[in-house]
C-alpha cells in the first residue's frame, strides 16, 4: 500500500513536555487523523499495528497524554456498559496550539487560516479514512491478508488520479462490501478459474498485483 503524505502536528508544548518520546509521536497521529472530523476515532488496535507495538503499549501512551492535559478521550458505551466508540480530540492549551475544525480545515489561536496538503481534497487523507473504516471492522468479517487486498483493490485510483474505486461507486458502505468480499471471496476458492466475470475480473487484478510487485 502506498504511504500516505500528510502533516502532523507537535505544538512547542507537547514536544518540550516529560513525557515519552513516543507518546509525542502518538500526539502527532492524532492531530493528523483529527483534520477530517476535528476527532480521531482509530483504535488501539490500529494505532498497535501501525507502530508495531501492544495495545496495552498504545493504552499507556494515550494516557500519559491525556494525563498531561493535551487529548480528550471521549468513551461511548451501550446499555451493557460494552464500548461501542471512543474518539480522542485535541485540547487547546494555548494561542499557539492548532484546534481542528469539521470543514478539514486548521486554525491557529489567532484566526489564520492554514491550508496545506492534509485537507480532505487530498487523496492521500481519504485513502487514510477508508483505511480506518476497514481496520475498524472485527477479524470475523476479513482478516488482516484479506483486509490489505480489499483496501489496495478500492483505493485503486482512476486515470487522473483524483478518485479511488470506491468513490466511484454509486452507493459505498465499507461493512456490507466487506461482507460481500468475504462471500465472493468464498466463491472463488470453491470454482473454478474463469468460471463467472467476477472471478475472472479478480484473477486479472491478481495477475496484475503480481507483476507490478515483481517489476518494482
Amino acid at each position: 500500500m502506498d504511504r500516505p503524505s500528510y502533516y502532523a502536528i507537535i505544538p512547542a508544548n507537547v514536544r518540550y513536555a516529560k513525557i515519552k518520546a513516543n507518546s509525542k509521536l502518538l500526539y502527532g497521529e492524532i492531530t493528523a487523523l483529527s483534520n477530517q472530523k476535528g476527532y480521531c476515532w482509530s483504535s488501539n488496535n490500529y494505532f498497535a499495528e501501525l507502530y508495531g507495538v501492544s495495545k496495552n503499549t498504545i493504552s499507556l501512551w494515550i494516557n500519559e497524554l491525556k494525563k498531561s492535559g493535551f487529548i480528550h478521550v471521549e468513551v461511548i458505551r451501550d446499555q451493557n456498559k460494552q464500548v461501542i466508540k471512543r474518539t480522542m480530540s485535541i485540547i487547546k492549551n494555548d494561542d499557539r496550539c492548532p484546534t481542528f475544525k469539521e470543514d478539514g480545515i486548521i486554525k491557529n489561536g489567532e484566526g489564520n487560516i492554514i491550508k496545506n496538503n492534509t485537507t480532505l481534497n487530498n487523496i492521500s487523507i481519504r485513502h487514510k479514512s477508508f483505511e480506518m473504516d476497514v481496520y475498524s471492522e472485527d477479524e470475523n468479517i476479513l482478516n488482516q491478508d484479506q483486509k490489505i487486498e480489499f483496501i489496495e483493490y478500492w483505493t485503486e485510483t482512476n486515470k487522473s488520479e483524483t478518485k479511488m474505486k470506491f468513490e466511484l461507486e454509486r452507493t459505498w458502505n465499507t461493512r456490507k462490501r466487506m461482507l460481500r468480499w468475504k462471500k465472493n471471496n468464498i466463491k472463488w476458492t470453491n470454482r473454478s478459474p474463469g468460471s463467472s466475470k467476477i472471478s475472472n475480473a479478480h484473477n486479472e487484478w491478481m495477475k496484475a498485483k503480481e507483476f507490478i510487485n515483481q517489476n518494482k
